[in-house]
C-alpha cells in the first residue's frame, strides 16, 4: 500500500494532522513502506499499548532513526487516550509516554497541532515524580562463568611455568598453595566484583588491572529524546538520552545551559560516556556524560557536542583506532578512586580535520575516536580538549 492510499484512510482531523506536520515519508523504499504500514495500522485501530511499549522500549522513532509521517499519526491517535491518562497509568508504559512527549514537541509536530488548535493540544508530563526505572545487570550464565574462570587462571598457570625454572625447591610448595588459593577464588567468584567479560579477540580487560587505558571507557551514540533545564540550577539541563537499552533512555545532566541553547540540544545524536558511576546532580541521579569539545581558547571560545557520524545509530559502539583498543573490552563501571577518565581526558583533543582523538603522552601515536562508518568530528573546532 502506498503513502497516499494509508493516509486517504485517516479520520479528519488526524489525517490534516499528518498532511500539515509535512513529515518525512521515508527516505528509502523500504521505509516508505513501513511508514504506510505504520499508518494504515492507525487508521485501522490495529496499534495496542501493551504491544507498541515493547516495539518502543528500544526506539526513538516507529521507522528507522528520524521522524516520519507515521510517528505524527500515531502520536494523533494517541492524543486522546494520553490527554485523559492519570499519572499511575502514564508510568505503567514509560517508554510509550516518553516516545509520545518527544514525537508532541517536535517543530514541525507543534507547528501543526497548533494549526489545528485544541484538538492536539499538549498534554504535560510530570517525569521529575515517575518512579525510578530499575537498570538490572542480568547474572552471567555457568557457562559463560566457566569460560571466565578458565580465562583468568591460565594466564597465571602460563606464568608460573615460565618462571617455575628460576624458582628454588622451597618455593614450589607455597608456589602450588597460592595457585590453589588462586582457584578456590575464582571458584568462589560470585562473592565478589565480576571481571569485564573477554571480547571477541580474546583479550580480556580485568577491571581496573595495570595502567589506565582509553579502552577502558563505554562510549557510545546517543539521541537526546527530551530535554529541559534543570529547576534547581540554572546552568544544567537535564536529558533523556537514548542509548538502544531496553530498559529506555538514560536520564542524564548536563552543565551546558551557558554554551549550547536548548534548541540545539533537542533530537540531537551525541557520544556519551556509558560507565561513569551514577553522579547525583542537585538532587537529579545522572547515569551518563555527554562528550564535549571545548575550545583551545577555553569555554569563553565555545563549547560544542561532538557529533557521530551520519546515519549512527543509539546504542552504537564508539571505539579508538589501533590494534590495542579497538576490539578491548570496556570496564563494567570505572572506579572514581583509580581516576582513570581523568588520567586519559588530557590525551583527548581535534586535529586540524576537526576529527575527534586521544593522542599517547608516551608515544604521541594518535587514535581517532570512531564508529563503524567514520569518525567522530567536533563541528567547528581545532585543538580542542574533550570532556
Amino acid at each position: 500500500m502506498s503513502y497516499e492510499s494509508s493516509i486517504s484512510k485517516l479520520p479528519s482531523p488526524l489525517k490534516d494532522l499528518v498532511v500539515t506536520s509535512q513529515a518525512d515519508v521515508g527516505k528509502t523504499e523500504a521505509d516508505k513502506a513501513e511508514v504506510a504500514q505504520w499508518i494504515e495500522k492507525v487508521a485501522e485501530g490495529e496499534v495496542a499499548l501493551p504491544d507498541l511499549e515493547t516495539q518502543l522500549i528500544p526506539r526513538t522513532y516507529v521507522v528507522s532513526n528520524y521522524l516520519t509521517a507515521a510517528d505524527v499519526a500515531l502520536y494523533g491517535a494517541l492524543h486522546p487516550v494520553f490527554s485523559q491518562l492519570q499519572p499511575a497509568q502514564l508510568y505503567s508504559t514509560p517508554a510509550v509516554t516518553r516516545y509520545f512527549d518527544h514525537i508532541q514537541t517536535r517543530p514541525s509536530v507543534l507547528a501543526a497541532a497548533s494549526a489545528l488548535s485544541p484538538e492536539f493540544s499538549s498534554v504535560s508530563f510530570d517525569f521529575a515524580s515517575a518512579p525510578p526505572i530499575e537498570r538490572k545487570v542480568d547474572a552471567p550464565k555457568k557457562k559463560e562463568k566457566a569460560v571466565a574462570v578458565a580465562e583468568q587462571v591460565e594466564p597465571t598457570a602460563t606464568s608460573v611455568a615460565a618462571s617455575k625454572e628460576d624458582k628454588s625447591p622451597e618455593d614450589r610448595p607455597k608456589e602450588k598453595k597460592e595457585k590453589k588459593k588462586d582457584a578456590a577464588a575464582a571458584d568462589n567468584g560470585g562473592k565478589k566484583k565480576e571481571k569485564a567479560s573477554a571480547p571477541a579477540g580474546g583479550k580480556a580487560v580485568a577491571e581496573d588491572a595495570g595502567e589506565p587505558v582509553p579502552s577502558m571507557i563505554d562510549l557510545r551514540i546517543g539521541h537526546i529524546v527530551d530535554v529541559k533545564k534543570h529547576p534547581e540550577a540554572d546552568s544544567l539541563y537535564i536529558e533523556q538520552i537514548d542509548l538502544g537499552e531496553e530498559t529506555g533512555p538514560r536520564t542524564v545532566v548536563s552543565g551546558l545551559v551557558n554554551y549550547i541553547p536548548i534548541e540545539e540540544m533537542r533530537d540531537k545524536y551525541l557520544v556519551c560516556i556509558c560507565n561513569l558511576k551514577p553522579a547525583n546532580m542537585r538532587g537529579v541521579k545522572s547515569f551518563a556524560m555527554v562528550l564535549a569539545a571545548t575550545s583551545k581558547d577555553g569555554k569563553d571560545g565555545g563549547v560544542e557536542l561532538i557529533q557521530p557520524p551520519p546515519g549512527s545509530k543509539p546504542g552504537e559502539r564508539v571505539y579508538f583506532e589501533g590494534p590495542d583498543y579497538e576490539n578491548a573490552q570496556p570496564l563494567a563501571q570505572m572506579n572514581p578512586k583509580k581516576k582513570i577518565f581523568e588520567t586519559i581526558q588530557p590525551g583527548f583533543t581535534t586535529l586540524d580535520t576537526k576529527e575527534a582523538v586521544w593522542i599517547n603522552p608516551v608515544t604521541k601515536s594518535v587514535h581517532r575516536i570512531r564508529t563503524k562508518d567514520g569518525v567522530c568530528v567536533a563541528p567547528n573546532f581545532v585543538g580542542a580538549s574533550l570532556s
